[in-house]
């Protein structure tokens, strides 16, 4: 039932880039120049774009683009929205109250992911100019598939014991970050089943408490161990702009309360039953 339970895991905020089946806005697969993410980062941030579509998916309707840099061609993703609102009403029919939507959560979500050695689970992003706006500027994933779309067409995974240790640490990494919109579309799968989580610009509310703790099942133990070396001081400089001091402190509340609940259950069931 443990396996079951995760392999229908849905995540996220609005479309990152998945659609239909028949959707344009599907990647095809193609072959991923061999970059590191600082050489990833320098292009997201001089490349110059080339081609530009308004994707019609999602709440805030983000931008595909095609930048290149003489030598490397490559899609990247735009999204400019930075919104604030007394209390928005969402999809599932709560209203939540100091409503924001902003692109500045996605640079956020992989400095941390960095931080906690996830950076290859949450695409590069930064901060960019581009068509007058500024926005956050992010690597493409080439996926196969969403969430929604591996459901639909009830596909399971080739290797499930690998598929279900990626998505433990993304249920990790969804409850320090405190996403409140969640949807299947922004968890990415690749063609060879790497796992990408995508789009967290509503995520990084001032809760200091877990969203949903029962969805913390396992935890890889570097991860784990990640999290209890994540120091706040260096958590503020490394997302400054992007997070104020008050989503700082509640994404260290969030962390205090998912380690001390590992440890409780390494405790109540034994290590080699959590930590993998």
């Amino acid at each position: 039932m443990r396996h079951r339970r995760i392999l229908v895991y849905g995540l996220g905020v609005c479309l990152w880039a998945a659609g239909s089946l028949l959707s344009s806005d599907q990647p095809r697969p193609s072959n991923e120049p061999n970059l590191t993410e600082e050489q990833k980062r320098d292009f997201l941030l001089n490349a110059k774009v080339i081609a530009s579509k308004h994707t019609s998916n999602g709440i805030t309707s983000p931008w595909h683009l095609t930048l290149s840099d003489g030598k490397i061609t490559h899609d990247a993703h735009f999204q400019s929205i930075d919104e604030r609102k007394t209390s928005e009403t969402m999809r599932d029919g709560r209203t939540e109250l100091n409503f924001r939507d902003s692109y500045h959560y996605n640079i956020a979500a992989y400095e941390l992911a960095k931080l906690l050695g996830m950076s290859d689970m949450v695409p590069v992003a930064l901060e960019r100019k581009w068509n007058g706006e500024r926005g956050a500027i992010a690597w493409w994933i080439s996926w196969k598939w969403d969430e929604g779309m591996r459901l639909k067409q009830n596909i399971q995974a080739p290797d499930p014991d690998g598929w279900n240790k990626q998505m433990y640490k993304i249920r990790v990494f969804d409850e320090l970050v405190y996403d409140t919109d969640p949807n299947l579309t922004n968890v990415l799968i690749t063609e060879d089943w790497k796992i990408w989580r995508a789009d967290f610009s509503r995520a990084f509310r001032l809760y200091h408490d877990l969203k949903d703790p029962k969805d913390l099942v396992m935890c890889d133990r570097q991860l784990l161990e990640k999290l209890r070396k994540l120091d706040e001081d260096e958590l503020r400089e490394k997302t400054a702009p992007h997070l104020s001091k008050s989503e700082v402190k509640a994404v260290m509340a969030r962390r205090d309360k998912i380690v001390a609940y590992f440890e409780k259950l390494v405790a109540q069931k034994g290590e080699g039953a959590v930590l993998y």
